[in-house]
């Protein structure tokens, strides 16, 4: 039997006998030698339990296979030896195993810390771009809104110029070409004959494209030029020179009549603006489109020349001019509009620059309307001075309000550019009751092609009733003020008739 179990090589089989016990135990050994003294307990544990005399130990080295019988006497000693081994080894391999665990333990514990503690991060990180994108998109909200608000702005800008009267258009051109010769844009023939079209076409001035006139002269220039001759305009063109209008600047009845009367005639086809100084106490919130011309304009003041700024605007559909002196700023600096020591200083120099002003920039009105003794003056210097300056078929019509006469030395007259000898007559200028000094307002009347007196009570003026005895053919008479529509349609009725009147002249 033995020998039959030597030569089966690796596989091995044992019968064990003890009385009539009979214990098998078959062993299939193909694990390599390495495990030699595990099988080596495990066959020393069976036999210690079948109570054997003999051991078998049983061993794998190599290829081979051998059989050891263990003495009797030395198997107490050999097998507490080989249970001492096995089991430091396996109290070392416990050891080893726990260590590792441990050390696998601490690793994990490690990156669970390491991951929470990025995941913080990350979500302080998503937590700060989350605000960011909450700011961004209030401000986006609120770009939106200051967007929307300006949007509306500019609709609501743009539905009052498409909602601008004609007049208002038609005077916005007028005083744009203004601009292009002070500004050497145009010269003064082309400029009298583009007047001269907007003035025949005032009917169809709505076709004029509305944003051109945001745009710069040189543009308004080239659209002009391209302007239809459609629908004429027969009435005439009269420029008011005077110290009021309503409501730009208003102490007495002249700025009410100025507004109202411009008005008036515009509505029967005439084309009418005003020249005001500019006061600083000016209500400018009442001018459409005030703009100033980028040019100084010059005008004759004590002998010298001195440069004006030239503001143009429109105010009720009336095409308004604004001088502001440069060198003499104070003039109209000031708290009231009339009462000083130099007042007429101030308005000898604001009559003068509006001659000069309206003969520069090449206009050619049919009417110079004065008012009052402040610009009387025009009309001595018209006639003296500018009538050869393309002023030709221009016109003076004096209206009196005031019967103040404006008593100044004769020697004042230098002043703007007249000649005292000349003036200080009996004939012209010098009073009728103190022959020493010059009568403002009477020269007006001698110097005026017609006259109005706007009174209720007075059919002369005090102090002047000679020298409307001898220009009694200049007189008009008006109702004073224009406070109902009686009042004003006879106003109108009136001016017209002398307006016509100095057009036959």
């Amino acid at each position: 039997m033995l020998k039959i179990l030597i030569m089966m090589g690796r596989f091995r089989v044992f019968y064990l006998f003890k009385l009539h016990l009979l214990l098998p135990a078959v062993f299939y050994f193909v694990v390599p030698g390495k495990f030699c003294r595990r099988r080596l307990k495990l066959f020393q544990t069976m036999q210690a339990t079948a109570n054997l005399p003999t051991i078998w130990n049983l061993s794998l080295r190599g290829s081979s296979s051998k059989v050891h019988i263990v003495n009797p006497r030395h198997r107490k000693s050999h097998a507490l030896h080989c249970l001492r081994s096995e089991g430091h080894e396996e109290f070392d391999n416990s050891q080893k195993s726990l260590g590792q665990s441990s050390i696998t333990k601490e690793a994990k514990h490690k990156d669970i810390w390491n991951l929470f503690r990025e995941a913080q991060k990350n979500i302080m990180i998503l937590n700060k771009q989350r605000l960011a994108a909450v700011d961004e998109l209030e401000q986006l909200k609120k770009d939106k809104e200051e967007l929307l608000e300006r949007i509306n702005q500019l609709e609501a800008e743009s539905q009052i110029v498409i909602k601008k009267d004609k007049s208002s258009l038609f005077w916005e051109l007028l005083l744009r070409i203004d601009s292009m010769v002070i500004n050497g844009l145009v010269n003064i023939e082309e400029a009298s004959s583009m007047r001269k079209l907007v003035k025949e076409h005032e009917a169809n001035i709505s076709v004029f494209p509305l944003d051109v006139l945001q745009q710069g002269d040189a543009e308004i220039l080239a659209e002009l030029r391209r302007f239809t001759n459609k629908g004429k305009r027969n009435g005439l063109h009269v420029i008011h020179i005077c110290t009021e209008m309503a409501p730009l600047v208003s102490v007495g009845p002249l700025a009410s009549y100025i507004t109202g009367l411009s008005c008036a005639l515009q509505e029967e086809g005439y084309m009418v603006e005003v020249i005001l100084p500019k006061y600083s106490t000016l209500d400018l919130d009442e001018i459409e489109g005030l703009r100033e011309i980028e040019a100084d304009a010059y005008s004759y003041f004590d002998g010298q020349l001195h440069a004006n700024r030239i503001w143009n605007g429109v105010v009720s559909g009336i095409g308004v001019t604004l001088i502001q002196p440069v060198y003499y700023s104070s003039m109209f600096s000031r708290d009231k509009v009339y009462g000083y020591q130099d007042d007429f200083d101030r308005f000898a120099y604001f009559s003068r620059a509006s001659l000069d002003y309206i003969a520069k920039s090449g206009k050619q009105p049919d009417v110079l309307h004065i008012h009052n003794w402040q610009t009387a003056i025009v009309g001595p210097l018209f006639w003296d001075v500018f009538v050869n300056q393309g002023l030709e078929g221009t016109r003076i019509l004096l209206t009196c309000q005031d019967f103040d006469k404006g008593l100044v030395p004769p020697e004042k007259l230098e002043l703007c550019g007249l000649d005292p000898a000349e003036l200080h007559r009996l004939d012209r200028l010098q009073d009728n009751t103190n022959p020493h000094f010059v009568n403002i307002l009477k020269g007006g009347v001698v110097y005026s092609n017609k006259v109005v007196i706007m009174s209720s009570s007075h059919s002369s003026i005090p102090g002047l009733e000679p020298t409307l005895a001898i220009h009694k053919d200049k007189l008009f008479f008006a109702p004073f003020g224009m406070d109902n529509s009686m009042e004003k349609d006879l106003c109108c009725d009136l001016h017209v008739s002398a307006y016509t009147s100095i057009k036959n002249l």
